[in-house]
């Protein structure tokens, strides 16, 4: 793997982070049972996005 596609995955992983973080952040502060249930959904989904880029390493 190149020193630039290495470069790429290291910033893809902080986004996923990033994403991850605000979502979970966001399901807890929604009062709206159906808005939580979705951020939490889009929670794991940036989890299992985080874990295929790691597992490219």
């Amino acid at each position: 793997m190149t020193n630039k596609e290495l470069l790429y995955i290291e910033d893809a992983l902080g986004h996923e982070k990033f994403m991850k973080s605000c979502s979970l952040k966001a399901s807890e502060q929604l009062t709206d049972p159906s808005l939580s249930s979705y951020m939490k959904e889009l929670e794991g989904k940036h989890l299992d996005l985080f874990n295929k880029f790691l597992n490219l390493l």
